[in-house]
């Protein structure tokens, strides 16, 4: 096996931890630089190239103006900067010992996938759900369609024999106040798309949340669901350091992600996407992400890999009603995914995707756990309770800085102690 999967494979076999930055630059050479240097950094690292926002959703035209006028992107604008620019961009960089992902963020991914597989990549991310519903308009009609295309043309390139590796995004939907049961769910649900439609490589994502405990339960529960529905399938779990409001001290931000790095080994997953000290501020620079990832790497090592004993909470079994609910709408699962939304048996809190049924709601309680305050018609009757009311604004806002407020204030007590 050679391609994404068996590289973090490998390091898995190893006991090693795979990291891997969010870094993307409109400038070739500063993107290249930045791929050079996560090679180099001396952990075991992925690369990755993050596209730019106006690449995302689809406003090419906005991509060519930003560099005719030298113009600086949040992101390496890959369907529009030349193949041969691309090229030389990767040109000795990556290989089976470092293997180079595209990430965006686009419900109508075709143009992107097309522009990768030309530059001889074949690993990327996203999800027909967890690509539209948070950061879109698109209907989830459309981007169902779109994905099968786009998951059908990483597939054909089997026959070449190469094995293309997509990751679903399904478990950082909202980034946050997204109770566990569901970010498992959908991160299964997109995983099994991707594998009806040909791609036998995958990772299954989710975002560290509110509590260490449940996160720790909610990985065991992606664990034994992606086990049970993705049989014949290469398949890992790659941790988010958490998405949502980041510690804006140094030593908060440092502390959040060596406590994602220490839950990824206690819960068994093979990845990490890392989150640098400069989040909170800007787009962080080459040497910042090498640091975070020198961070990371070092935590897990000093982690050790065993069975992390879990209280049961119930949030396998909510994934898995969820699940196999999706699963019984349509023999065809992406008819299945767009009925499932529209129909609100999928139902995001927060959400404001015009066809999200906005029925769901959540808080975090005071131990810091994720709870349901509303179900709306997701299949979890009798599999969990839900309580309190909705947030007015100012409790929606303290709930959303949660960690942001734990964190910087533990760093700010460290840094008052006597020496």
């Amino acid at each position: 096996m050679t391609g994404f999967g068996a590289f973090v494979a490998a390091a898995a076999r190893d006991g090693v931890l795979v990291v891997q930055p969010r870094m993307g630059f409109g400038d070739p050479a500063r993107m290249r630089a930045g791929l050079l240097a996560t090679r180099d950094a001396g952990v075991r690292a992925a690369g990755t190239i993050t596209l730019d926002s106006f690449t995302r959703v689809g406003e090419h035209d906005s991509v060519r103006a930003a560099l005719a006028q030298g113009g600086q992107l949040n992101g390496y604008p890959i369907v529009d900067h030349p193949l041969a620019v691309t090229r030389g961009v990767l040109a000795g960089v990556g290989g089976t010992g470092f293997p180079v992902q595209v990430r965006h963020g686009s419900p109508r991914p075709q143009r992107i996938v097309a522009a990768l597989v030309a530059a001889g990549l074949d690993a990327t991310e996203g999800g027909p759900i967890s690509y539209c519903l948070p950061y879109s308009r698109v209907p989830v009609a459309e981007s169902v369609r779109a994905w099968t295309e786009a998951a059908r043309m990483l597939a054909g390139l089997r026959e070449d024999g190469r094995r293309p590796h997509l990751e679903t995004f399904g478990g950082c939907m909202m980034a946050q106040l997204c109770p566990p049961a569901l970010l498992v769910a959908i991160s299964v649900l997109e995983g099994v798309f991707f594998r009806r439609l040909g791609v036998d490589s995958v990772s299954l994502s989710y975002a560290q949340q509110t509590h260490p405990g449940q996160d720790a339960e909610a990985l065991l529960a992606l664990r034994t669901l992606a086990a049970e529905f993705l049989p014949a399938t290469d398949w890992h779990v790659v941790v988010y350091t958490y998405m949502g409001s980041f510690p804006r001290t140094p030593g908060g931000a440092t502390a959040l992600l060596a406590d994602a790095a220490r839950l990824s080994v206690r819960g068994g997953a093979e990845r990490l996407i890392v989150k640098t000290v400069a989040e909170a501020h800007r787009i962080p620079t080459v040497a910042e992400n090498v640091d975070a990832l020198w961070v990371a790497s070092r935590a897990a090592a000093a982690e050790r890999r065993a069975p992390a004993a879990v209280a049961d909470t119930g949030i396998a079994a909510q994934a898995r009603a969820v699940v196999e609910a999706v699963l019984d709408v349509d023999p065809d699962l992406g008819t299945a995914l767009t009925k499932a939304v529209t129909t609100g048996l999928l139902d995001v809190p927060y959400c404001l995707h015009p066809d999200n049924a906005g029925r769901t709601g959540a808080t975090v309680d005071g131990a810091g756990r994720l709870q349901w305050t509303s179900t709306g018609g997701l299949p979890l009757r009798g599999l969990t309770d839900t309580g309190g009311t909705p947030h007015t604004a100012d409790q929606l806002l303290r709930a959303l800085s949660y960690l942001e407020r734990k964190f910087d204030d533990a760093a700010l007590e460290r840094e008052c102690l006597p020496s």
